[in-house]
Parts: structure tokens; C-alpha cells; sequence
């Protein structure tokens, strides 16, 4: 099993200096070859990556330091939708603890010429890669690479289907922040419909013991999450005081076929955290967003950048939890080699 051995510093940070690197022992409970989705994962298990990324985090002096733990193997980045913050942090995370990393996108690729998804898949693959990370618009896509390839596969996005790093370094900052799930009230505001972070969100906060509700206008919220046991509100303001955590989603223009409200001046009106909202909610209120943020839109700068914001954090901790993501199928594959 892989074992936290020491490596390459970079010039240390007063803040952030590494701590003593020990052993990080290999969770018995961990079978996953894969990281599909949140729906498929126990409570154990998402207990499980949730401390191992906190450990890395703090062995890595906040994700700012390298190690050797992944000396040798490779990850695939196989992105094709547009990315910023998910794919840097997947690369940078194979990168801390010691892997190479392969950059693929479709354009300019041979899927301009025909190759299909999977066949390109499998070329990369053919390269001795240990890891693919996959971002897609069709839902499922990361499930049929899972059948189809050797190599342990990540979900970076499906579609509106899932997003389950997000999903869990959401958690992760909640968790460092309040210290528990069990009894917090978590509201995804926005664009529900169209939203992977929300689906993934709504899984993973539910199995750990949170009461989540789900806020927006009714084009882009619908009754039927009430039959899965989600809360489904429409006025934020008749929520906002009960909520220990908003989590405010982007209206995702680019996936919409017609404007699910009449114009964006009046869904700020209606569902942006500004200035006058802070002061109806708790004072301990966490304000998250999965990025990009939309100033003006779902979130006013005042509240963006204040003291209730924790969005940084969350890119940050992104690179924790996809640092834990690849330990653990990593271990999980060898484990699997050795039973074969």
C-alpha cells in the first residue's frame, strides 16, 4: 500500500509550514476503484476521504508543499467542456504529491476527426496512465469509461448529472468551519436544474445528516425534489434565517434553451446575497459558491469578498480533496492487482 514518504519542499510559508509527515495509514473501509458520483458512496466512505484530505491538507502545510507518495504514476486530465478551477486543481493535486500529469483537450484533437470518446480514452490509457479524469456534457460518461478502461477513473463534471470532488470539498469546508453535518440547515440557491454541484451537494450532505434545502425561482426548482425528501423553497428570504450555510449556484445561461426568468435584475432582486440579506441571517452564516461567481448576480461583491465568505477556501480545499481522491484509488487499484 501506498505510504506518505518525504519529499521535495518548495520555500517554506510562515502560515502554512508542513507538518511532521509520519504515516498515513490506508483505510481498511476504502474499495473504490472509481470516484463516479456521491450517490454510490457510503457515509463511511465519504468520512473516509473527508480525513484523508484534512490529514493531506495539513502534511502538505495547506496544499502549498510537494511529496513523493505518487512517485511514478500518471494522471490523465481528458476535459471536454471548458474548465478553470477543476482542472488546475486535479492537475496541481497529482502534482503535490509527486505525479505526472497528462493535459488533453478536444480541440485540436483527433475527436475533430472522428475518433470516438471512448477510443481516445483508451489511446491515452495506452500511454501508461494510472488515473483519467474526465469532464463531459453527457451524464454517464465517467460510468462508461469505468467499464471500458483499466485505469481508475474520476468524475470532473457529467453534464448537469453529478460533480462529486466539488460535492465533497464543499463538505470539507463545512465541516472545518461548523464541525458537523448533523443538525445544519445547507441551502443550494440558483440554478438547480442544470446544476452537477447541486445533485452531488444534495447527496452527500444528505447521507452525512444535514437538512438541505433547495431555493429558486419555480422554472429552475422543481416540486418533484420533495419526493426524494429535500425541502424546495422559492423565496430566499423566507429561508434565509434558518440556514447555518448558503451555497449560491451560477445561473447557467450556456445550458439553457430559453430564459427561465424575465430578466437577470429581477432574479438578483430576488435571490442575490447582498448586503441587506446578511443582516437577516444568522451571524455565523457560511456564504459558499462553486465558481465561477457572476458578481452582481447571485452574490454582491460586498458579500463575495467579506468575512462570511469562504469561496476561496473552497478552491483551496479542492486541491485537499482531489489529493485524497487519488490516494485512495490508487490504493484501492493495487489492492484490486493483488487479488486478480
Amino acid at each position: 500500500m501506498p505510504q506518505v514518504v518525504p519529499g521535495e519542499h518548495n520555500e517554506p510559508n510562515q502560515r502554512d509550514d508542513p507538518k511532521p509527515l509520519g504515516e498515513l495509514e490506508f483505510p481498511e473501509s476504502w474499495r473504490q476503484r472509481h470516484l463516479l458520483d456521491l450517490e454510490s458512496l457510503s457515509v463511511e466512505e465519504i468520512t473516509t476521504l473527508l480525513d484523508v484530505a484534512q490529514r493531506l491538507k495539513e502534511i502538505t502545510g495547506g496544499c502549498r508543499h510537494k511529496l513523493s507518495l505518487l512517485s511514478g504514476k500518471t494522471c490523465a486530465n481528458l476535459f471536454f467542456e471548458n474548465s478553470t478551477r477543476t482542472r488546475n486543481s486535479f492537475s496541481l493535486a497529482a502534482k503535490r504529491l509527486g505525479a505526472d500529469t497528462v493535459e488533453f483537450s478536444s480541440t485540436g484533437s483527433s475527436v475533430a476527426k472522428g475518433e470516438t470518446f471512448v477510443d481516445t480514452a483508451k489511446t491515452i490509457e495506452a500511454m501508461g496512465v494510472d488515473w483519467v479524469v474526465t469532464r463531459h456534457s453527457t451524464p454517464g460518461t465517467p460510468h462508461l469509461l469505468a467499464r471500458e478502461l483499466n485505469c481508475s477513473v474520476l468524475n470532473a463534471g457529467d453534464g448537469p448529472h453529478g460533480h462529486p470532488t466539488q460535492g465533497l470539498l464543499d463538505m470539507l469546508t463545512i465541516r472545518q468551519h461548523l464541525g458537523r453535518f448533523e443538525g445544519l440547515t445547507v441551502a443550494l440557491v440558483g440554478d438547480i436544474a442544470h446544476s452537477r454541484t447541486a445533485r452531488s451537494n444534495l447527496w452527500g450532505l444528505s447521507k452525512l445528516g444535514a437538512h438541505v434545502i433547495i431555493c429558486g425561482p419555480p422554472t429552475l426548482v422543481s416540486q418533484r425534489w420533495t419526493e426524494l425528501g429535500f425541502e424546495v423553497a422559492h423565496s430566499l428570504d423566507d429561508i434565509l434565517p434558518r440556514c447555518d450555510v448558503l451555497n449560491l449556484l451560477r445561473i447557467q445561461f450556456e445550458r439553457q434553451g430559453a430564459r427561465p426568468f424575465p430578466s437577470v435584475h429581477e432574479y438578483a432582486a430576488l435571490y442575490a446575497m447582498d448586503g441587506e440579506r446578511m443582516r437577516k441571517a444568522k451571524d455565523d452564516i457560511l456564504i459558499m459558491a462553486p465558481g465561477p461567481i457572476n458578481r452582481g448576480v447571485e452574490i454582491t461583491p460586498e458579500v463575495a469578498d467579506g468575512p462570511h465568505s469562504v469561496i476561496l477556501e473552497q478552491v483551496n480545499n479542492g486541491i485537499a480533496v482531489r489529493m485524497a481522491a487519488l490516494w485512495l484509488l490508487s490504493g484501492a487499484a493495487e489492492r484490486f492487482k493483488e487479488a486478480s
